[in-house]
């Protein structure tokens, strides 16, 4: 391996692949050494230190088609850090390794860097840490704020261990077992005073993964986090303006160190004060999802695994019907109703957001168009929007009512392999 210096990279950063090794957090844009300007170099991709003991370490190099015969630079805050990284692709058979020990100076020169466009909504361990130890953290410049862990009909979840000061919140206070849609703007109105959130509330939401099984009677009880995306979705439709995902949930929290309790918090209640729906846009209905059926600017995309877009499984145990939405473009969870690792790291962080855009490009889901996301229910198409909205996809939306509203009433469907 060599050492490169800033105008080398600089010059020749066409040639090279770029590999930062910091946390994901830090790639996303949090400053998290006190630079002056928040986010990664331009093109890099992310590959964290905190990988490289993951056992399917170089499956998710060749993931993000990092090759053998590629040049790679390799940074991070730590050169010892990305000298380690390095030594890892040498154990692999990649010859061609250059460690860049300038990143601070490449941030005071005002070069190319790119940054998640809402990186602040979505938090680490440490900055939540902070926040619940001082009352305050970077990028928070409030005076309340609520921790939610997510559970779905699974209070046990929340009392075998939470994080310090979060309360539980159950999916179906938000929405309804019987729809699966958003509750009523009474209902959400009600839910939220209670759980003591108000319409200017900062409120921090994650949840736990436990690997859910298709044949439990309840799955989603073991899809915590995936339940927690959920939840965020529909506060944001509510109108609470400042909703920030635990960034890899409860996994992330424990991975950083820090201690959980099983010591409940209070809930005050407070009045929501302001109407809702404040952001009603971000929600589509059963009718505008047709009408985003017949547009050549518009997509209804399936974010459901390969088997139920074919029709092969519905994927619940409580929808008959198999099938997709006849037009709709597949967006991919992964391998089926509970698991989003085409929306993932290994250890539940939101993937690379480039890779999710540039997968979506592929199959014509663009930002300037209007993308509303649906699953079964509405937990996978939730998450896949945030994934949008964090890029700064102000069309993006949710069809709430999904696969099971739309074979619920009797509209068109296709099996099968698509055509095209």
């Amino acid at each position: 391996m060599r050492f490169i210096l800033t105008d080398d990279l600089l010059e020749n950063m066409y040639r090279y692949k770029i590999i930062d090794v910091r946390s994901v957090d830090a790639y996303n844009g949090w400053k998290e050494r006190g630079e002056s300007r928040g986010g990664h170099i331009r093109g890099a991709k992310s590959l964290p230190y905190k990988w490289v003991t993951y056992i399917d370490w170089i499956e998710i190099v060749r993931s993000k088609g990092i090759l053998p015969q590629d040049s790679l630079v390799i940074y991070g805050y730590e050169q010892e850090k990305a000298e380690e990284v390095a030594r890892q692709f040498e154990k692999a058979g990649y010859n061609d390794l250059n460690i860049f020990a300038s990143f601070f100076e490449w941030v005071e020169r005002d070069l190319p860097m790119e940054r998640l466009e809402r990186y602040s909504q979505l938090v680490s361990p440490n900055w939540l840490n902070q926040l619940i130890s001082t009352n305050n953290a970077p990028e928070y410049d409030n005076s309340k704020y609520v921790i939610c862990h997510a559970h779905y009909r699974n209070l046990q979840d929340y009392e075998v261990g939470h994080i310090p000061e979060s309360i539980p919140l159950d999916t179906n206070s938000l929405e309804s077992p019987e729809t699966w849609n958003r509750r009523s703007s009474e209902e959400l109105k009600e839910a939220l005073e209670n759980a003591g959130i108000s319409s200017d509330t900062t409120v921090i939401i994650y949840g736990r993964f436990s690997h859910p099984k298709n044949d439990d009677p309840f799955p989603g009880s073991s899809a915590g986090h995936l339940g927690a995306m959920r939840c965020a979705f529909i506060m944001l439709y509510a109108g609470v303006k400042d909703v920030r995902i635990l960034n890899g949930g409860l996994q992330s929290w424990l991975d950083s160190g820090y201690e959980i309790t099983n010591e409940p918090a209070k809930k005050n209640k407070v009045p929501f004060g302001t109407d809702i729906p404040l952001n009603s846009k971000i929600a589509v209905d059963l009718e505008e999802a047709k009408e985003i059926l017949s547009s050549p600017v518009k997509n209804l995309v399936s974010v459901r695994s390969w088997r139920e877009y074919i029709g092969e499984v519905s994927g619940y145990n409580y929808i008959g019907k198999k099938g997709r939405i006849p037009g709709s473009v597949f967006g991919d969870c992964g391998t089926d109703a509970y698991h989003m690792e085409n929306y993932r790291n290994l250890d539940h962080t939101m993937r690379e957001y480039h890779e999710v855009a540039n997968k979506w490009s592929k199959i014509g889901i663009t930002p300037e168009k209007r993308n509303a996301f649906y699953c079964g229910t509405g937990w996978r198409g939730s998450e896949a929007f945030f994934n949008a909205w964090l890029m700064g996809w102000d069309n993006a939306a949710v069809y709430d009512g999904g696969w099971f509203e739309w074979s619920n009433n009797d509209l068109p469907s296709e099996t099968g392999v698509p055509e095209k």
